[in-house]
């Protein structure tokens, strides 16, 4: 009798679990819908003020604005650091469901994955050491050897004005080996070249020349997420009309967003 009872709880029990178990699968949502608490963004952590780790934290003004994004939509927010060229197909395999990393909205990359609104203009500058006299900017570099990071604009722009580009996975790897000798200049993000040397790096080296102005940076979300692309811009347009988008600029970049 005992036997036969212990088997009828046993029967019992694994009955309520296939019926949990069944009830979790029938909810579950791929990350971008409405019941998914959680958006994971990728970055490359070495592109300040756009986004670089702080005592262990990644901050930047990427990071600030992907969270106000989320706190928008209504999702939690998680942060995926990986390399530059890793992130497009990290958003194509669904590791990751979108990109703030100071990208540009290229016609290339359109090609691949869906663009939010156009978040910040800027443009790209060439970095010297300060005793370089012989580089005086973009026009001047043919034949020079050349650092950016691997898969950038900057890296493009250097080679379409004839220099040897010499392709590095982080941009403080770039800063490294200007300074060592390694490569006679670097081909950067102008924002990015400016807040490196407001801290403590004009004491070695300059920009120079007029900067590259033509980039728009925008969000990178999977083709199969219209629906997650549209609401982003939507919370793109209320933080703007809002005055958060203008406080998250001037927090990081230290002027009022050209209107």
């Amino acid at each position: 009798m005992m036997k036969k009872k212990v088997m009828t709880l046993a029967a019992a029990s694994i009955a309520a679990l296939t019926l949990l178990a069944g009830c979790g699968g029938s909810t579950e949502q791929s990350a971008g819908s409405k019941g998914d608490k959680t958006l994971i963004v990728g970055t490359e952590p070495t592109f300040p003020p756009f986004e670089f780790t702080e005592n262990d934290k990644d901050v930047g003004f990427d990071i600030d604005l992907a969270q106000a994004i989320c706190d928008k939509l209504g999702y939690k927010m998680e942060v995926k650091n990986l390399g530059f060229d890793a992130l497009i197909p990290a958003l194509k395999s669904g590791q990751i469901d979108i990109i703030a990393a100071g990208m540009d909205a290229t016609e290339e990359r359109k090609k691949q994955i869906n663009f939010t609104d156009v978040y910040y203009q800027g443009g790209y500058t060439i970095v010297v050491p300060v005793g370089n006299t012989d580089i005086t900017g973009y026009d001047s570099i043919a034949g020079k050897t050349v650092g950016a990071q691997v898969g950038s604009k900057a890296a493009d722009y250097a080679r379409e004005h004839g220099a040897n580009v010499k392709e590095f996975d982080t941009n403080t790897q770039g800063w490294m080996e200007l300074e060592a000798g390694t490569c006679d200049a670097v081909s950067i993000d102008q924002a990015v070249a400016q807040y490196y040397l407001q801290q403590g790096g004009k004491d070695k080296l300059k920009l120079v020349g007029a900067p590259i102005t033509s980039r728009g940076v925008a969000m990178g979300i999977s083709k199969d997420k219209q629906e997650l692309t549209d609401q982003v811009n939507q919370a793109l347009k209320e933080l703007k009309a809002d005055g958060t988008y203008d406080k998250i600029y001037k927090k990081w970049f230290g002027t009022e967003p050209n209107k």
